[in-house]
């Protein structure tokens, strides 16, 4: 079992989801309300949808905070990400937000999904954007969405244990059921939904007599015990209908037992070119011999003698790994290749057309051609390089050693 440590109390991030929309207050304005109240509920990062910036840019907003954002050209249902000032600087990426905190890789993605009168196309093209954003994030990742995914998710979780609690409101729609299915095909959890709370700190939407959920915070399941309390804030006035989900998560560092790594180290037989090293090593192997060319009947100890004398006349390599020989041939075109048949087959899972199964299909049997084509093409390479001098010289080396 891995051991675990707790990181510093500096590391232990209150992650926010913010519907943050508005219509009287400027941009610059509200920017320094989400700042100031993210430096007195101590938060340190925090998810906005609906924001009215336009482009995608980064800029301070006050206290110290940055704002990371992507805004569409009609000034609307634009994301951002905000900041603490301290980890601005563990920015790696902003497609999605990567941040390097402990050695620990943390992606943040907000995201805004279409209301529910919007026609299904444009949903689905919303879950196909978001499916591609998690493809493209290494699974040993830790990832946290923070959105408003226009949908209830609904009280109680019969049948959908593994992604959800029990802890929603009220009934499921069927954007709500999009929600789990995407939490199913990505090995998410919805992390509102696992912390008993009184009815007013989960409804996270509240507009005259409706009370609802549709905002929430997403993690991988495996990192679901770094979640210690998730909760709606109430009482703050920065966004007018909605209400900002709050989540406490204790990043934790793995201690992987170090595996024992194999070094290849060759002797510099290639020296033996160089005339001054060929004499010594003539020499010194002659002494090594007592004076006789090969001690008689002991081929064994002959070749042991040799192989020292030139380890210590000639010297060894640094070393490097052994390649791994069953993928020594694998190349940018074969990884491409395996990347889009991932993809169509998450493409047929979601939508069991006859035209996406042949799709699929068609790019397993692409995959293969390519990897034999792959591994032909490396054969080809070596025994070409082998026919050569150097290639004779390279073969004659490994032999010895």
């Amino acid at each position: 079992m891995a051991k675990t440590k707790e990181l510093s109390k500096d590391t232990r991030n209150k992650i926010v989801d913010l519907h943050q929309a508005g219509k009287t207050e400027s941009a610059i304005g509200k920017g320094r309300e989400l700042a100031d109240m993210m430096e007195r509920r101590k938060v340190d990062i925090l998810c906005v949808q609906e924001t009215r910036w336009k482009g995608s840019k980064a800029r301070s907003i006050g206290a110290g905070f940055k704002l990371f954002y992507y805004g569409v050209d009609s000034k609307r249902n634009g994301v951002g990400v905000v900041l603490k000032e301290e980890f601005v600087r563990n920015v790696l990426e902003v497609k999605t937000l990567k941040l390097e905190i402990e050695g620990v890789m943390l992606n943040v993605v907000s995201g805004y999904a279409p209301q529910v009168g919007c026609e299904l196309e444009e949903k689905e093209r919303f879950w196909s954007e978001l499916d591609e954003v998690m493809e493209s994030i290494p699974t040993g990742e830790r990832v946290v969405i923070g959105a408003d995914f226009n949908g209830h998710v609904g009280e109680g979780n019969t049948g959908d244990e593994e992604v959800m609690g029990k802890f929603g409101v009220k009934e499921r729609n069927l954007e709500g059921q999009m929600v789990v299915d995407f939490a199913k095909r990505m090995d998410m959890a919805v992390v509102n939904t696992y912390f008993q709370k009184r009815e007013e700190h989960r409804v996270t939407y509240k507009s005259g007599g409706r009370r609802t959920q549709v905002d929430y915070i997403l993690c991988r399941r495996g990192n679901l015990k770094e979640i210690s309390d998730c909760k709606v804030v109430v009482g703050e006035s920065v966004a007018r209908q909605h209400r900002m989900v709050v989540c406490r998560m204790t990043l934790m560092v793995c201690k992987k037992k170090r595996s024992k790594i194999e070094i290849e180290k060759k002797t510099q037989w290639w020296k033996l070119k160089k005339e001054e090293c060929c004499e010594e090593f003539r020499q010194t192997l002659r002494q090594a011999l007592g004076g006789q060319v090969v001690l008689p009947d002991d081929w064994e100890t002959t070749a042991e003698v040799i192989r020292e004398t030139g380890r210590k006349v000639l010297g060894v390599s640094p070393g490097r790994r052994k390649e791994d020989k069953e993928t020594w041939w694998w190349n940018e075109e074969v990884q491409d290749s395996i990347q889009r048949k991932r993809l169509a087959k998450k493409k047929w899972d979601m939508d069991r057309t006859e035209e996406n199964r042949q799709e699929y299909k068609e790019l397993q049997r692409r995959v293969k051609r390519e990897v034999s084509k792959a591994k032909q093409k490396a054969y080809d390479e070596l025994y070409t390089r082998l026919d050569t001098r150097e290639g004779q010289k390279d073969r004659l080396a490994r032999q010895r050693d």
